[in-house]
């Protein structure tokens, strides 16, 4: 039977060696406030489970994983060299002890310091008795860019489980600061929430920060195609775009896409690079922006990412809320629109969750629906060619929208390390851009469905 050691100074009770095939499981934990802990769970040798020592579960007081890793006397090897040793499960447990660790040890389950330090204020200024072993940390899957947390924990100490407070805890993506100015990104947060709209942000710490949780449902791929709720998004999305923000009114996505192509060349193999047309890329966003700046558009405050997982719904009152603002910018009305539209062939919560579906896309009926839905939403008469000139104009931006997210991917694809195939998925983009280009540039769609013809499943 197994038995628990806590080796508080650091040393190894009774000079007992630990041999390679006893470690099984490694995890970065806190059981404190202040205090970091290294737990290796290890299976105990025949020679370990016939002594009167105690073995199993041993605990490491707060120092490095190296040095952990030399005060357990595991000599002339190193931990990253393991999985020859051990087989795959601990070759699993090491990638995630390596993002644990790039992630201030923030794992499903488990707490750093400086964090809870953060919590424990925020519950002190609630009232809230806080208990660290109460806590219940739950992982939130579907983002690409970020690792969220719902983190929960009673209010009193009753441990009564309908008296709870809930809050998230946003960890920011590796490489995530080269798509947007973090800074600018909370302030934006700020005001939005100042105007009503979103959660409030609670509390920031190096590597993240803490939101107030929204009780409300997470749309899903198939609820974008539900009529009512499609019609719900697009008045809201009117709402939002309404907001006047602080800042430069100017579209970001031009001068944006320009300079992720400068990045995305920087870090591709010249194969990579001669793949994805790189050297020709920045001719394709010049003649766009000539092509789609034509005419009189609105430039108004964009999401500029209404993908289904950054859209709640509350299913009592039926209200929608859109959250998570990292790319938020002013932009033209019809990119927002076309960014919507190209996330209905995305579901980021299957086996394959880079895969593009482009037969999803909403056909000619449902993207009127939505552009009146959108146009008629402050209550003005809106005229039918009113409705079939956005119409067109936003299937000329989903030119832009697969170039953006293609760029995207390729660099997330070397910077980013959530589970994600980015670079297959900026395959797809760029093969719908070069699907989609001929059809939309060069003839007019108001009155035709258009995405109906030649389009691929790219899944197939």
């Amino acid at each position: 039977m197994d038995h628990q050691v806590h080796l508080l100074d650091g040393t190894v009770p009774h000079g007992d060696l630990l041999s390679l095939s006893d470690l099984q499981h490694v995890y970065v934990v806190t059981s404190s406030i202040t205090t970091l802990l290294y737990i290796f769970y290890y299976k105990p040798s025949r020679r370990q489970e016939n002594s009167n020592r105690d073995t199993g579960v041993k605990f490491v007081w707060g120092f490095s994983f190296f040095e952990v890793v030399n005060r357990l006397r595991i000599i002339n090897q190193s931990y990253f060299g393991l999985s020859s040793h051990l087989g795959k499960d601990i070759e699993r447990k090491k990638k995630h002890f390596e993002m644990a660790v790039k992630i201030n040890g923030f794992i499903e389950g488990t707490q750093p310091e400086e964090l809870l330090k953060l919590l424990l204020s925020l519950a002190s200024n609630w009232g809230d008795v806080f208990d660290t072993n109460k806590l219940k940390v739950v992982h939130l899957s579907g983002a690409m860019t970020n690792v969220v947390y719902r983190i929960t924990w009673p209010r009193n100490t009753t441990g009564n489980g309908s008296d709870e407070r809930t809050v998230l805890v946003r960890i920011y993506g590796e490489g995530s600061d080269i798509f947007f100015d973090r800074e600018e990104e909370i302030r934006i947060f700020e005001s939005i929430s100042a105007h009503g709209h979103g959660p409030r942000l609670l509390t920031q710490f190096p590597q993240g920060r803490v939101e107030e949780f929204i009780h409300a449902k997470t749309l899903s791929a198939c609820d974008l195609r539900d009529p009512e709720i499609s019609t719900l998004i697009a008045a809201k999305m009117r709402e939002f775009h309404n907001l006047n923000m602080p800042g430069s009114k100017n579209a970001l996505l031009w001068p944006r896409m320009r300079k992720w192509l400068i990045k995305a060349r920087s870090l591709c193999s010249p194969e990579q690079a001669k793949e994805f047309q790189l050297d020709i890329l920045e001719n394709e966003i010049d003649t766009l922006e000539k092509e789609l700046s034509r005419g009189q558009q609105d430039v108004v405050f964009c999401h500029n990412d209404l993908q289904y997982g950054n859209i709640m719904i509350d299913e009592n009152t039926r209200s929608i809320t859109l959250i998570d603002y990292e790319y938020a910018s002013y932009n033209p009305v019809p990119y927002d629109l076309a960014n919507h539209f190209c996330e209905w062939a995305a579901n980021y919560h299957t086996d394959t969750p880079h895969v593009l579906d482009y037969s999803m896309y909403p056909d000619l009926e449902e993207r009127r629906r939505f552009v009146q839905s959108y146009l008629s939403s402050t209550g003005n008469e809106v005229q039918d060619g009113e409705v079939g000139e956005l119409i067109d104009d936003v299937e000329k931006y989903s030119l832009a929208n697969h170039i953006f997210w293609g760029l995207w991917g390729i660099i997330s694809g070397y910077v980013n390390h959530i589970d994600f195939d980015y670079i297959e998925y900026a395959r797809q983009r760029f093969r719908q851009y070069w699907l989609r280009k001929p059809q939309l540039l060069q003839t007019g769609i108001s009155n035709g469905d258009a995405v109906g013809v030649g389009v691929v499943r790219l899944h197939e």
